[in-house]
């Protein structure tokens, strides 16, 4: 299957997934908003969790759940990305945010609610045996807590009321967190859940992840709102420091070839079997939203 093929078909697996980890919850508005702030976006994530799961011979619906954990934790991150204390942003893939369709505290909950269930969709049996499952919950937790994307957030906020503009390895070392700690878990549990060496595609995802996020630098200033579902021209409004702002627009774009070069030099020991993996990375620097 062609990646485009196959990333909107692990996209609606994974939805599919969430929908019934949501399925029989009391009518309240926080399970509304759960099920709000999981609808819709690429699921690039969820996709990497399962094409790294199907490459090493890891069927999916042995890894389904640790794509739908991911992508769970993934729309809390953003849920609490938009509200006011934080990026303060009303739109969220073309549609209101969930501070703002519902109110502040109801997309705290609804945050809080979207993390705690993804570490329960990591006990699943399905998953493998007790230390498959532990180290999937350990890797989880720590890319996405206080040494990964929390990290990386937190960073991102104190350098709003620094003293100075952070520098490209200041601003490196926040994404790798903000971004890339998710994207590097992701792609790594597959080796977790085949038992297979993870270095490969820990680099592999090393490298996407600051790629993704350069891209993302680059669709702020080059973007339309009605094409990436969010605000752009946010952060050169309030004067962050960005990898556009500082190696410019042509110096971002080919820094973030370059680190998908990387990306693929690291796949080499997949061989073909790594096909879609490189074919997503290409997609990282060509995509609009």
């Amino acid at each position: 299957m062609s990646f485009p093929a196959q990333l909107a078909a692990d996209a609606a697996a994974v939805q599919s997934r969430l929908d019934v980890a949501l399925s029989g919850f009391s009518d309240q508005p926080v399970i509304h908003a759960m099920r709000y702030a999981v609808q819709g976006g690429k699921r690039l994530r969820g996709f990497l969790v399962l094409e790294s799961a199907r490459m090493l011979g890891v069927a999916q619906e042995r890894a389904i759940s640790a794509a739908a954990a991911v992508e769970a934790l993934h729309a809390y991150s953003l849920v609490h990305d938009d509200m006011p204390c934080m990026d303060n942003d009303a739109l969220r893939r073309g549609l209101p945010t969930v501070h703002v369709k519902w109110d502040e505290a109801t997309a705290v909950l609804a945050g809080d609610a979207l993390q705690t269930l993804a570490f329960e969709l990591l006990t699943d049996p399905a998953l493998g045996t007790g230390e498959t499952r532990i180290a999937l919950v350990a890797g989880l937790a720590r890319a996405s807590g206080a040494e990964g994307m929390v990290l990386g957030q937190a960073l991102d906020i104190a350098a709003e009321t620094a003293d100075r503009p952070l520098d490209l390895q200041e601003i490196t070392a926040l994404q790798a967190g903000k971004t890339g700690a998710l994207i590097r878990f992701s792609a790594e549990a597959g080796a977790i859940l085949a038992g297979a060496d993870p270095a490969p595609l820990r680099a592999y995802a090393g490298a996407l992840g600051l790629a993704f996020q350069i891209w993302d630098d680059v669709l702020d200033v080059t973007g339309d709102a009605a094409l990436t579902g969010k605000a752009v021209g946010k952060d050169a409004a309030a004067g962050k420091a960005t990898f556009v702002s500082l190696l410019g627009l042509d110096g971002a774009r080919a820094r973030a070839t370059s680190l998908i070069a990387e990306a693929e030099a690291a796949l080499v020991p997949y061989g073909p079997a790594a096909r879609n993996l490189i074919d997503c990375a290409r997609f990282v620097i060509a995509r609009q939203s």
